[in-house]
């Protein structure tokens, strides 16, 4: 599989990360983790908050029943959001989630951690201080964020001295926002408008890995485009051009998305041991510049 440095560190990972975020809802965990590494995938993806916490003690059980070597494999963790309650970005608050992460997986050390969506009320003093304790104590390699715009970013970087090297941001062919004003600059229409500070060029400029997820998903989580009548140009393009690159409409949708030369990764979500293995081999397909213009339009998108 097509292997990425992540963010600015000399780490190879897979382009593809495995989402654990459903590893709750799989009916045979072992067998999901396995067909994953069997097919070229090493990062997996959690959050505190998956499945209450359950989704990490499943992932745990599953890889001390599966032939899987720890050494194989590149974690992260994700930390910052109490549910409906708040965002918390305080060193108690990052201190004890990792804790709680790294018992519930039976881990020393997860390879990364990321701050889940933005805490207004955050002081980067204390983010700074969580994340010296985390690294001197040896239980976070490498750091990051999720769903965090450039100045945000900055902001922790006032005080955080490690290298910010990921970012987890909603990207696929139904949401394209972080390109359409790349594209529409100096014009007045509704692709021109900047939501997110030029978080794309931003990632590419300070080495940042852009982790894509729900990247077969429309609107605020409304569904899954492929396949959908509401979008039914876009699904006869997929088709089409899935059969030219002899792979399947969804393995498509992730090698668009790697084409991109911004070091992105893809955060398939799926515990569908088949769907991971069209996933993962399609993430070696070099998809034309024409094609990726053609589905990035017949998607609804016009060129200027």
């Amino acid at each position: 599989m097509k292997q990425v440095k992540f963010g600015s560190t000399n780490q190879d990972v897979s382009s593809v990360i495995l989402g654990c975020m459903r590893i709750n809802n799989a009916e045979n965990p072992v067998e999901v983790l396995e067909t994953a590494v069997e097919n070229g995938i090493n990062f997996f993806d959690h959050a505190d908050i998956y499945g209450g916490g359950e989704c990490e003690s499943i992932f745990a059980k599953a890889l001390k029943e599966s032939s899987i070597r720890r050494e194989e494999l590149f974690i992260q963790t994700k930390c910052g959001i109490v549910p409906g309650k708040m965002f918390d970005f305080s060193k108690e608050h990052i201190i004890q989630s990792v804790e709680d992460s790294l018992t519930r997986l039976g881990l020393e050390q997860v390879e990364a951690l990321l701050l889940h969506r933005p805490d207004t009320l955050v002081e980067p003093d204390e983010v700074a201080a969580a994340f010296d304790q985390l690294e001197t104590q040896g239980k976070v390699k490498y750091f990051g964020v999720s769903n965090q715009s450039p100045m945000q970013i900055e902001l922790l970087k006032k005080s955080v001295k490690q290298p910010l090297v990921a970012n987890q941001l909603q990207f696929g062919i139904m949401h394209t926002g972080m390109i359409d004003q790349g594209i529409h600059v100096n014009m007045t229409d509704a692709g021109s408008v900047d939501h997110d500070g030029a978080i794309l060029d931003y990632s590419r400029l300070h080495d940042m890995t852009i982790q894509a997820w729900s990247p077969y998903q429309y609107g605020f989580f409304e569904g899954v485009f492929i396949g959908s009548e509401k979008f039914p140009e876009l699904n006869k393009k997929l088709e089409k051009l899935a059969a030219k690159y002899q792979t399947t409409p969804t393995g498509l949708a992730s090698a668009w998305i790697l084409r991109h030369p911004a070091n992105m990764q893809v955060i398939a979500g799926t515990m569908n041991t088949g769907r991971i293995k069209e996933i993962a081999k399609a993430a070696d397909i070099q998809i034309s510049r024409e094609d990726w213009y053609d589905i990035y339009m017949a998607a609804g998108n016009i060129l200027p």
